[in-house]
């Protein structure tokens, strides 16, 4: 499997959770912010673009960054965005962080404005567009612990794996 899967999500979704799950089935890793920024920070990359394009070079999953539009003209990347209805978003992040509701919702509203900021800046567009993405997954309707299964199949469907 040549393919590349980058994951844009609103914030308590349980993208990283579905991300997790798929690699570990792909055999391929997961590079999220931090993995992206350590590259950086070791100098095998000088910008974080050059660092996404580098890492798309083998299969694997890539979390945010823009990496959908940094790799928008390679046809083997499949571009995934995960929502979820604001309430379940709320109560994931409670539970996970054991967070109040009202600390929940603050953290959920201002990560999602600091994404979308973040994703304008660097590519001057809207982020959750889905017209940059080839699927979007609503973890509320579909169920976190769905979407992985749902992806596989997608996938060998399509014989990518």
């Amino acid at each position: 499997m040549k393919l590349v899967i980058t994951m844009s999500r609103r914030f308590g979704t349980g993208a990283s959770m579905i991300a997790k799950e798929l690699a570990e089935r792909l055999n391929i890793p997961v590079y999220d912010k931090a993995c992206i920024e350590q590259k950086i920070n070791d100098h095998q990359y000088d910008t974080e673009a050059e660092a996404i394009r580098g890492l798309a070079g083998s299969p694997c999953i890539i979390l945010g960054r823009c990496a959908s539009d940094i790799l928008r003209d390679r046809l083997n990347v499949l571009n995934i965005f995960v929502c979820a209805d604001k309430e379940d978003r709320i109560h994931r992040i409670m539970a996970l962080e054991s967070l109040t509701y009202e600390e929940a919702a603050d953290k959920v509203e201002s990560t999602d404005k600091e994404r979308a900021a973040y994703y304008y800046t660097h590519t001057g567009k809207s982020w959750g567009d889905v017209n940059d993405y080839h699927m979007i997954l609503d973890t509320s309707e579909l169920g976190v612990e769905n979407c992985a299964d749902i992806l596989m199949h997608y996938f060998e469907k399509l014989e990518y794996i």
